[in-house]
């Protein structure tokens, strides 16, 4: 028997990302993956699949990414950041606020009601009990960073006299729930299993706008 210590689990972490460094080799797979993974679903979907689809070999594949799960959520993470820019962008250039958070609603809720991203939410949520760590960081670079990116928004907008909040963190929050209202949960639960409709999405956000509005717009001097 060996008296070498066995190589704890961050330590393999580590070494995983030193080796697997090739931008290159990374999106080969990501894109075999994503054709896997559209094509048959997460749950029949096997490293095997996406190591032929990728066309690198199983022992390539395991360099990059340590399971499927977490080379699901590398996949999701790609997906979101290309689909996320028109909405941040929206924030940063606008300073009328009904408008921009109008615009960063409606992209928000076709993004987070796509199939790829249903697929992916109820993924995270079904392995988040026994991984943790992957919920954790799912959630911190989704919902939590676009939450912040508004609640930045928010302080301009009050600090320019165009808002009245008091805690811009929980207006974010609640500006987010608020555009997903009736639309994203039954997406989830699969009670509902096509995308919404334009006119449904622009409809909720309207509503939001409305809401959010009455309760943080600045009102009228009499």
């Amino acid at each position: 028997m060996s008296d070498v210590p066995e190589a704890t689990e961050s330590t393999r972490a580590r070494n995983r990302r030193v080796a697997g460094a090739d931008p290159d080799k990374r999106r080969q797979i990501l894109d075999g993956a994503h054709q896997v993974f559209t094509a048959r679903g997460f749950d029949a979907a096997s490293m095997n699949d996406i190591a032929a689809a990728a066309g690198v070999s199983k022992g390539t594949l395991y360099v990059y990414f340590q399971d499927k799960e977490h080379l699901f959520v590398a996949l999701i993470e790609r997906e979101r950041e290309a689909q996320k820019r028109g909405a941040f962008e929206a924030l940063n250039d606008d300073s009328d606020p009904v408008r921009a958070l109008g615009n960063f609603g409606l992209c928000l809720v076709r993004m987070i009601n796509g199939e790829f991203a249903v697929s992916a939410h109820r993924v995270v949520i079904g392995v988040a009990e026994r991984m943790p760590d992957l919920g954790r960081g799912f959630y911190e670079n989704g919902p939590m960073l676009g939450a912040g990116l508004i609640s930045r928004y928010l302080d301009r907008m009050v600090a320019e006299g165009k808002l009245v909040i008091a805690d811009t963190n929980l207006a974010a929050v609640q500006f987010i729930d608020l555009c997903q209202s009736t639309l994203t949960r039954p997406r989830l639960f699969n009670a509902v299993r096509t995308p919404p409709s334009e006119a449904e999405i622009r409809h909720v956000v309207g509503e939001a706008i409305a809401m959010f509005m009455a309760r943080y717009g600045v009102r009228p001097r009499d």
